[in-house]
């Protein structure tokens, strides 16, 4: 145990001891993942330090959060006091003067320790607008025990050909065991945040340096129809309504060869109380076609204060203490180091015991290899891997998600969906000015 963490345990017993007086309701909304849940149940430790702060929970699948948090900052509702948002919408945000600035944290939470990649997505300007709770990459988790009863070898840096390869030959319906789960819910932080990293490393982007949508190129088509192709021949049935938690049960239940998605999944689907596959999961580069880009993304899930909240200073105590290193500290003294919210610090990642998780290095290399100003082979005039860092993405983005996501069910084929997906990006594009 460090002397920072007996200190913590320290004041928390100090302050226990103490009574409230004016206690002050902060309401958080956050979005319904493991480490959001298991962050609630941990809140004794921050009710001990805070007697005075009471924290109420919202907690929201993630098309709902994000729905129901851009509406309430848009407005200045006021209605929550803490947001969990993305590595999207916070520099949008902040440019808008929507959120409040970070800086003024203590010294002591050391900003200068998260990792410049997650930092500069949360900062405009020179002012850190949301705290890292978890950052991520996305990353091929499979199952050892079925690749080797295929008679394949997964490398480290795959290709998209030794994916299809290994999704045919491991995919046993018979036995409920389907050889490939990807994200098929619409969404343009479900599907369209697989998709958009997927069709990266095909060649493809969402805009060419004159903002001309570019979905009726070879480069999406080809991308599109190997997505569709590998859900239907070897994917779960049912997968246009599987976004990251579906995905996440069903490789734990045994169901999946190979998933390809967060990096910070790999916690829970080698934890054993969760998972019925913990002891057969290896990890995986996000695969290529050989253009020089891989499909993996960069993203965080970030905490914020909203311009419209009347209690700032609860709500910058609580994000301190929630993305701070005691906290992650605090989650290896109950759960094990593997638990512990990955992608933020450097200094979890030179923590000698944090080195002996298993994807700890592969989770780190994918962070590092991502890069959000150069996110295609062709340039493009924007920031962002699986997201377009405008604010009419996030309509534009979930209109070509649902177009996607019709065409995983069967409702049209690859060529409408793309076709649609031209057409309707063009209009809006051409509606908000960008293009001429």
């Amino acid at each position: 145990m460090t002397a920072r963490f007996r200190a913590l345990m320290g004041a928390c017993a100090v302050a226990a001891l103490s009574t409230a007086a004016g206690a002050e309701t902060i309401t958080v909304a956050t979005v319904n993942n493991g480490d959001m849940i298991r962050m609630q149940g941990l809140m004794s430790e921050f009710n001990a330090q805070h007697p005075d702060i009471t924290v109420e929970w919202v907690t929201l699948e993630e098309n709902v959060l994000r729905q129901k948090v851009t509406t309430d900052i848009a407005t200045r509702g006021g209605q929550f006091d803490v947001l969990t948002i993305g590595t999207y919408e916070v520099p949008i945000w902040g440019k808008q003067g929507w959120l409040v600035s970070l800086n003024d944290l203590p010294p002591e939470y050391d900003a200068d320790d998260i990792l410049p990649a997650i930092r500069n997505g949360l900062t405009v300007d020179g002012e850190l607008y949301a705290a890292p709770f978890y950052g991520e990459s996305s990353m091929i988790m499979y199952r050892t025990d079925l690749m080797e009863k295929a008679g394949l070898t997964m490398p480290d840096a795959p290709t998209w050909e030794f994916v299809k390869e290994a999704a045919a030959k491991m995919t046993d319906k018979d036995a409920d065991i389907y050889g490939i789960c990807l994200r098929g819910k619409a969404g343009w932080g479900e599907n369209m945040a697989f998709l958009t990293a997927m069709a990266n490393s095909y060649g493809a982007r969402w805009f060419d340096e004159n903002w001309q949508p570019q979905f009726d190129g070879e480069a999406w088509k080809a991308a599109l129809t190997d997505y569709l192709e590998l859900m239907t021949n070897y994917g779960p049935p049912g997968a246009s309504n599987n976004g990251f938690n579906e995905n996440l049960a069903l490789f734990q239940q045994g169901k999946c060869g190979m998933w390809i998605d967060a990096t910070v999944a790999a916690s829970f689907v080698t934890n054993p109380a969760e998972s019925t596959v913990a002891d057969h999961v290896g990890f995986a580069l996000a695969p290529d076609t050989g253009k020089g880009k891989r499909s993996n993304w960069l993203w965080a899930w970030n905490l914020a204060v909203p311009a419209g909240s009347q209690k700032v200073d609860a709500a910058k105590q609580f994000i301190a203490w929630a993305t701070s290193k005691d906290y992650a500290e605090l989650v290896a003294s109950k759960e094990g180091w593997a638990n512990v919210p990955p992608g933020t610090r450097a200094s979890l990642y030179e923590n000698p015991e944090y080195q002996k998780v298993p994807f700890a290095q592969m989770t780190l290399e994918s962070i590092n290899a991502a890069d959000p100003t150069n996110p295609a082979v062709d340039p493009v005039p924007y920031v962002g891997i699986q997201f377009v860092a405008i604010p009419e993405f996030q309509g534009i983005g979930t209109a070509v998600g649902q177009q996607f996501s019709a065409a995983l069910a069967g409702s049209m084929s690859a060529e409408q969906a793309l076709a649609a997906a031209q057409a309707f990006t063009t209009r809006e594009m051409t509606r908000a000015g960008y293009i001429k």
